[in-house]
């Protein structure tokens, strides 16, 4: 079955983001000015006090987080999505510090079964050859 729904457009400075999530591996931008990790992945620390705005890197995250907010999606917002009602849109907080976007992968998405502050793990969602969708599940 073929992917039906929006796909992301990999840009220059987020390709590694994208080769490494195809290959099962969770990266992030890391600025050696301020010391901070952050999400997404641009080459310009995203705090605007730094200093060293430039000075970055890419790290390796351990792919753990908790739940920081959470929607469970009851109406599908394209067609693409209509099999998958209901599904959860969250922002996780990554273990390294910065929030991220993403879905949670749950068998059964009620509010019974989801708690802000949970613990989660990476997964990854193969879209098309070159792509692959990072989500979490819980642990």
């Amino acid at each position: 079955m073929a992917y039906n729904k929006p796909i992301p457009v990999p840009q220059g400075e987020s390709d590694v983001y994208w080769q490494k999530a195809k290959e099962k591996e969770l990266w992030l931008r890391y600025c050696n000015g301020c010391e901070e990790a952050y999400f997404y992945p641009t080459d310009f620390c995203r705090n605007i006090e730094c200093a060293t705005p430039r000075d970055t890197k890419w790290v390796k995250a351990s792919g753990k987080a908790t739940l920081f907010t959470y929607g469970i999606v009851q109406r599908a917002p394209h067609p693409g999505f209509v099999d998958d009602v209901p599904f959860v849109t969250a922002v996780v907080e990554l273990e390294e510090g910065p929030k991220m976007p993403t879905n949670i992968v749950i068998e059964d998405p009620t509010p019974e079964n989801l708690q802000i502050g949970m613990a989660l793990e990476v997964v990854f969602e193969d879209i098309t050859d070159e792509l692959a969708l990072p989500k979490f599940k819980p642990v």
